[in-house]
This record gives C-alpha cells, sequence and structure tokens, in this order.
C-alpha cells in the first residue's frame, strides 16, 4: 500500500472517529434532557413565547396521531445539539487543524470559538427578544373573532427556520474577517457595497422570516449592524496582520 493511500486512509479513520465522538455527545445529552427535565417541559419552555402572546386559557393542538410525541423529541434533540455544539465544533476544528500553517491556527481557533457564541448570540436574541414582539404584534392584528390554536409541528417549523436565520445572521463579522484575512476583498470595496448589503438583507429577510413587516425589520437591521461590527473588526485584524509584517520587511 503506497504513503499516499495509508494517509488517506488514516484521515477516514480519524474522520469516522471525530464524527463518532460529536454523535455520541449529542445522543448523551438528548438521553440525559429526556430523563430531566423531559422532553414535554423542554417543549413547554420553547413554546413560552408564543403562549405568552396568545390569550389566557389558550392552547396549542396537534394534529397528528405520534405528533405530541414526536414534535417535543425533536425539539429535546434540538436542545442537546445547541449545548454540544462547542464541543462538535472542536472535533471539527481538531480534524483541520493538523492541516494549517501556525498563523492560520492562530486565526482558526478564535473563529471557532467567535462563531459558536454568535450563532448561539443568534439563537437567544431571536428566542428572548424577537419572538416575543412578533407573536404579540401578530396577536394585536388579528381579529378579535378569531380563536388561534397553533398546530405544535408548524410552530416548530417556524422556531427552527427562525434559529437558523438569526444564528447565521449573527455570523456575519466573521464571514466579513475570513473575506479581508485570506485577501479575497479589500476592506474599501465592502464599504463600497455596503448599499448593496442593506438592499440585500431586508430581502433575505422578507424571505425567511414571517409576513409581517417587524419581524422583517428585527432581522434585516442586526444584519446590517453585524455588517459594521464586521467591517471595524476586520480593520483591526488587517491592521494587527500588516503591524506584524513590517518588522519581517526590515533589513
Amino acid at each position: 500500500m503506497s504513503a499516499e493511500t495509508e494517509s488517506f486512509i488514516s484521515h477516514l479513520i480519524e474522520l469516522r472517529q471525530r464524527l463518532v465522538r460529536a454523535v455520541s455527545a449529542v445522543l448523551v445529552l438528548f438521553v440525559v434532557l429526556f430523563i430531566w427535565p423531559g422532553s414535554g417541559t423542554i417543549y413547554d419552555v420553547l413554546a413560552a413565547p408564543l403562549m405568552h402572546a396568545l390569550p389566557e386559557g389558550s392552547r396549542m393542538i396537534a394534529t397528528g396521531v405520534i405528533t405530541p410525541f414526536m414534535v417535543p423529541v425533536k425539539v429535546t434533540a434540538l436542545a442537546a445539539f445547541m449545548i454540544a455544539l462547542p464541543y462538535v465544533l472542536y472535533q471539527a476544528w481538531a480534524f483541520v487543524a493538523p492541516g494549517l500553517y501556525e498563523h492560520e491556527k492562530r486565526l482558526a481557533a478564535p473563529l471557532v470559538v467567535a462563531s459558536t457564541l454568535l450563532f448561539l448570540s443568534g439563537v437567544a436574541f431571536c428566542y428572548f427578544f424577537v419572538f416575543g414582539k412578533v407573536f404579540t404584534f401578530i396577536h394585536n392584528f388579528a381579529p378579535k373573532s378569531i380563536t388561534p390554536a397553533p398546530d405544535i409541528e408548524a410552530y416548530f417549523s417556524f422556531v427552527i427556520t427562525m434559529f437558523i436565520a438569526f444564528g447565521v445572521t449573527f455570523e456575519i463579522p466573521i464571514v466579513v474577517i475570513v473575506l479581508v484575512r485570506m485577501g479575497l476583498v479589500s476592506i474599501e470595496k465592502l464599504r463600497e457595497a455596503r448599499p448593496y448589503v442593506i438592499v440585500g438583507a431586508f430581502v433575505v429577510a422578507a424571505v425567511v422570516t414571517p409576513p409581517d413587516v417587524l419581524s422583517q425589520f428585527m432581522l434585516a437591521v442586526p444584519m446590517c449592524l453585524l455588517y459594521e461590527a464586521g467591517l471595524i473588526a476586520a480593520r483591526f485584524v488587517s491592521a494587527r496582520r500588516t503591524g506584524a509584517a513590517e518588522p519581517a520587511e526590515t533589513p
């Protein structure tokens, strides 16, 4: 067997080991959460923003036969993944780290930590701030002759979509920093593209959020602010890189 083949197989074995560890961590947390506090309690926590916005005494419905069991189980799996996300990303980092240069490692490690924190911050912002405002707005806008009774599966799909949208949105500073750091685009070009970014933010918000103006603004405005934050951070990273390169050019 050639050295290239042995190296490829060893990488596949390591990849399998990393995947097994990541999946095992999620499964262990899922079992723990399923036992305590229980899938029903976790779903009640997820549904709390909607239930607080609905009239007193309102209840959600389940139209499927096994939906009352499957949806809380899916929510528990989602919670387990969120908690295990730092460990999952660490396994991904540990797999690719040996193939990186030292300067790439110094940049990649903070980016992994920052991307994890930003994604979880986006999810938290959506849950604690956006949901309450949006559900209250929709309830107040709806005709009084309507008795709301949301379906739990539709609500879970809505929550997943919003969590992903806000989690990915909060990664914008990381994307900007990586683009500038890799030399793919300059900060000046990103500044010139600011009007297009603003328009694109509102277009994306209109596509991924419910058809109400409030939720669209609550996604588009953070996207624009995070883009500006990314420009500031990219300027700082670029300045550090330039400062570190100058001594090397001195004879």
